[in-house]
């Protein structure tokens, strides 16, 4: 039996994505298993159970297994990985891959440990961990293997690691509880104080997607928001523009202007120098809203690019490991 091809893992806080090698990127799942509360059944997992959320009696919950940086239920987290995987590799006992997992922030040594035998479990031979920083800043192509210094701002839904390269390590890092999920509740938080209408969570997203930003839009966008009116109880279509999410938003990104400053104040000098030189990578979903490199550059005076690929640098990072062993093999933890 051929052996199967060896593959790529990004376990992040809004999507599972596996990359196999010669094949590009063959799976991207949101990260979310459906729990029955009373049983602790598992009833569903990815897009099927996405898809239930606010649409489920109270005793079924959506639960995203990592969050804000941290994995908040290593069981669910290891069930969902077990299932995707598993669904990849076949579960051919003569035919294992070997993966690369990029190990999110936050996890544990000995979760990590656990992640490994999670996977032998779901078919795969052997497993190498790729800090995630690193797997990044590959997948983003910056130039940190010499001893010049750039600077990653990984923002995804949960939260945004940032980090300073050089020398093939991350010199300086950080992490902030700042990331997708803020802006959407600052979107529900502003149309429950203005207008009084409770939106749930996936609308808050989609109203993120299409009118959010970080600077003033040139031309105005607007988009019919449906809810709840929260004086009448009935359901309610609301005309929003992209203003008054700007408004919603603005403070958020504030605050993540400011982490990023942190950093570069904890930064050594001549890192700093050539951050200020080379400029701040953004990537992640996050990275995506319209205006923030732009917002970023503004304040702290320094350049500001979007990567290439942002949502998919962490697992490209991981495919060029994949591709590239003999180069790379020193980057992996184990």
């Amino acid at each position: 039996m051929p052996q199967l091809s060896d593959i790529g893992i990004d376990l992040g806080t809004s999507n599972i994505i596996i990359y196999q090698k010669g094949d590009g990127i063959i799976l991207r799942e949101p990260c979310a298993v459906a729990v029955d509360q009373e049983t602790r059944n598992i009833l569903a997992f990815g897009t099927e159970a996405w898809r239930m959320i606010g649409r489920t009696p109270p005793n079924i919950q959506v639960i995203r297994p990592l969050a804000q940086g941290d994995m908040i239920d290593f069981d669910l987290a290891g069930a969902l990985l077990r299932f995707f995987v598993s669904q990849v590799t076949g579960r051919h006992r003569f035919s294992r891959p070997r993966a690369i997992l990029a190990t999110p922030t936050g996890v544990k040594d000995i979760e990590k440990k656990a992640l490994v035998t999670t996977l032998f479990d779901a078919g795969v031979r052997r497993t190498q961990l790729l800090d995630k920083n690193i797997a990044t800043a590959l997948g983003a192509d910056l130039n940190f293997l010499s001893e010049y210094g750039c600077m990653l701002v990984d923002i995804s839904a949960g939260g945004t690691d940032l980090a300073v390269l050089s020398n093939s390590t991350a010199t300086v890092v950080s992490s902030l509880r700042i990331g997708g999920d803020m802006f959407d509740d600052a979107v529900v938080r502003y149309l429950r104080k203005k207008y009084n209408l409770l939106v749930g969570e996936r609308t808050a997203e989609e109203v993120k997607i299409a009118l959010g930003s970080a600077v003033r839009r040139d031309t105005e966008v607007s988009m019919d928001v449906t809810g709840r009116n929260l004086i009448s109880g009935l359901p309610k279509i609301l005309t929003v523009n992209c203003d008054e999410i700007y408004e919603a938003m603005i403070d958020t990104v504030d605050d993540l202007i400011e982490g990023i400053q942190m950093l570069i104040e904890r930064t050594p000098p001549q890192l700093a120098s050539d951050v200020f030189q080379d400029g701040v990578t953004l990537t992640g979903g996050g990275a995506q809203l319209y205006g923030l490199s732009e917002a970023i550059s503004s304040v702290l005076k320094v350049p500001c690019r979007v990567a290439e690929d942002p949502r998919d640098c962490t697992v490209l990072g991981c495919a060029r490991v994949l591709e590239e062993p003999k180069q790379l093999r020193r980057l992996l933890n184990i």
